[in-house]
């Protein structure tokens, strides 16, 4: 008969940001665990709050299948003599599989041995699984405690484990498993007996603890909405938020808090920051979208005394804003321009100066940039402006204070100070995207003083030899990679990255010996981002490696390419790609130097040449007017002069001059599918 499983983790609280990963870490090692050990199973789900982890198996089946397995042996003639007796090669064959030679088959000139292994309880599975489970998470971060070896992500306190009513022996860190589980920390029993696994959640909520986070995220997504409702208000919704708050609570109730008015004369970023970031709280506004003296939170507990916790969020909420109005009035002492000085006092990194050094730097990587994309000169006089102001918030006390703000109160603070709206964007742009998902820059200036901003730090932090590896990234290159990208990919600018790369590393003095190191480093760690969005995008991997292949492409005309190469799929035309990789392993390491047409003897060699220059001309025409859909379709138009060719030539003729021409004239037939990339990528 089918039972459920129960297995629960109890520790002290877990940090609410690694709780989706670990759950979906711990379904998915239970399930491989089952699915390998054959115990069928109707369903399994994993649930979890601040103090806990569960696993919940449904219809586990009593016993594993049975497993029935084909064994190949040697060749029959080896495993029998002439007469029809075994010989050793048989019998050790039967032997190690547990049979007797008479069982073995003979099928196909081979023998076989047929294995049947029974089916194993449940118990006796569960019970090996259980603490493999433990063990299998991984995490951000691990704590080890007492004088234990043992590490978990924080010290477990106790364990239920069973199958039904049925208690499965487990241990972990000296904690063994039973039947006994807690309620919520303030409300319910400390100690609670779980009858059986069925009975887990229900027997939960009874002590205050909501265990499921979907019902939970549901509540509370609920009671926020109700609430702001009855205020005539909407929300500030932030997901991010909401599934942070889901994992800090058992037992939510939302509830509403108030400020004084006076405060909403801050601008909205120094209200919203502290509340959200600092303190988890839901912004309110009215239905123009103006802030609200107003926030929504979730109390972990009932509505018992709600109005004691309410005036308790106040108060602290208060003290933030108290925080945020005093750094906000001395930071208006002084206007942006005159916090340059100040940023001579800011390391940038380890050897590479100040934040004013970098200024100076993206001050003049701005005009490379500007002239390598055509920047239109009212777009260069707002980047020159913003680029000056750029850092100059990492100064004031609002952004020392609340770090996420800086960029947002930069462009704040540039309004107030009476710059031009398209300076105090870009200021505020500079910084885009903050993170997967989050907004692209719009405005020129913004784009580029992003780009270049990122570059900086991408160069400069490769010259110290910290290139990011494994998953470690402690400067957030792969982000700051992405997001150039990005911008680029949605951008109109068709240019090459290597000036401004080539820019960088001058401005950073890097050692002349070692900047064709260092470019090919940086440009291999953008080509793998790019590899990477691409593939998100669910381009073919060999698609891919042709265009990438080719390192002369700029990212404008990565994305071209790919788009041609999805509408017209070259790489599925079996006589296009033969033709042209016969062509490429007889030219791939030959420089073009042209075809010396008297010395074209043959008809096939001389409708080849007429077809590939013609082929060649519009290729590198379809090319310079960006119609990439052009220069993938041109290479097929060859395939039957190619053919032809090989067909009636014989290129390695004796004649060395005739030779070499053929060569040439392979080598110019070859270009218009160089011009997209390497056809080996596509073997």
């Amino acid at each position: 008969m089918a039972k459920d499983l129960l297995f629960e983790i109890g520790a002290e609280e877990i940090p609410a940001g690694f709780m989706p990963n670990i759950l979906g870490q711990l379904k998915q090692l239970a399930e491989t665990k089952l699915n390998d050990a054959h115990l069928p199973f109707e369903s399994i789900a994993t649930y979890g709050t601040p103090r806990r982890l569960a696993l919940i198996v449904k219809g586990l089946a009593d016993t594993s299948a049975e497993i029935s397995e084909r064994h190949k042996g040697p060749s029959a003639s080896i495993a029998y003599d002439a007469d029809g007796n075994a010989t050793k090669a048989a019998i050790g064959f039967a032997r190690g599989k547990g049979l007797d030679v008479a069982d073995l088959v003979v099928e196909d000139g081979y023998i076989y041995a047929e294995t049947k292994t029974a089916g194993v309880p449940a118990k006796d599975i569960v019970s090996e699984m259980l603490p493999q489970l433990i063990t299998g998470l991984n995490f951000p971060k691990s704590m080890h405690w007492g004088n234990l070896d043992a590490k978990f992500v924080r010290p477990v306190r106790w364990l239920v484990a069973l199958l039904d009513e049925e208690v499965i022996p487990v241990e972990f860190a000296t904690v063994k498993s039973g039947n006994v589980t807690r309620g919520h920390r303030f409300l319910g029993a400390d100690e609670i007996t779980i009858k059986n696994a069925a009975s887990y959640v229900d027997t939960l909520k009874e002590n205050f603890v909501m265990v499921d986070q979907d019902a939970r995220r549901e509540l509370i997504s609920k009671q926020l909405h109700d609430i702001a409702a009855s205020k005539n208000a909407s929300i500030v919704w932030d997901d991010d938020l909401l599934e942070e708050i889901n994992y800090l609570v058992e037992w939510p109730t939302a509830l509403c808090g108030g400020f004084e008015e006076s405060y909403l004369a801050l601008p909205d970023a120094a209200i919203i920051t502290p509340m959200k970031d600092h303190q988890r709280y839901f912004p309110l506004v009215d239905q123009n979208g103006k802030l609200l003296p107003m926030f929504l939170t979730v109390r972990n507990g009932s509505d018992h005394s709600i109005e004691v916790v309410q005036a308790g969020n106040e108060r602290v909420l208060r003290a933030r804003l108290d925080d945020a109005k005093f750094f906000f009035n001395e930071d208006r002492k002084k206007p942006l321009i005159d916090r340059q000085d100040g940023l001579t006092k800011i390391v940038f990194q380890e050897g590479l100066g100040n934040l004013a050094d970098k200024t100076e730097r993206l001050l003049k990587l701005g005009r490379v940039f500007g002239e390598e994309c055509g920047l239109h000169e009212d777009a260069a006089v707002v980047l020159e402006r913003a680029t000056e102001l750029a850092k100059t918030d990492l100064t004031t006390g609002m952004v020392t204070e609340f770090t996420e703000l800086q960029g947002v109160m930069g462009k704040e603070y540039a309004l107030l100070d009476g710059e031009s709206e398209e300076v105090a964007e870009a200021i505020f742009e500079q910084y885009l995207p903050r993170f997967a998902g989050d907004v692209l820059p719009q405005t020129e200036a913004g784009k580029v003083l992003s780009i270049i901003d990122k570059v900086d730090n991408i160069v400069a932090t490769f010259s110290r030899g910290l290139i990011p590896t494994g998953s470690q990234d402690p400067y957030a290159l792969r982000r700051q990679t992405i997001g150039i990208l990005n911008i680029l990919l949605g951008s109109e600018w068709n240019i090459s990255l290597r000036p401004i790369f080539k820019a960088s590393m001058e401005l950073l003095n890097v050692a002349a010996d070692k900047q064709d190191e260092l470019l090919g480093q940086v440009e291999e760690f953008f080509t793998l981002r790019l590899k990477n969005i691409f593939l998100d995008r669910e381009v073919p991997h060999h698609v891919i490696d042709l265009l990438l292949s080719n390192n002369e492409l700029s990212v404008a005309d990565a994305e071209g390419l790919v788009n041609a190469l999805l509408a017209n799929r070259i790489d599925e035309n079996v006589e296009l790609v033969q033709a042209y990789t016969r062509m490429y392993n007889l030219v791939k390491d030959l420089e073009y130097t042209g075809v010396n047409s008297d010395l074209l003897k043959e008809d096939a060699e001389k409708a080849l040449f007429e077809a590939a220059s013609k082929a060649s001309e519009a290729s590198l025409a379809a090319w310079e007017a960006n119609d990439y859909a052009a220069v993938v379709a041109v290479p097929a138009t060859l395939v039957p002069a190619i053919n032809k060719f090989f067909e009636d030539v014989m290129v390695m003729d004796k004649d060395e001059a005739i030779k070499s021409n053929r060569l040439q004239l392979v080598r110019l037939a070859y270009s218009v599918m160089a011009i997209i990339g390497d056809i080996s990528a596509l073997k």
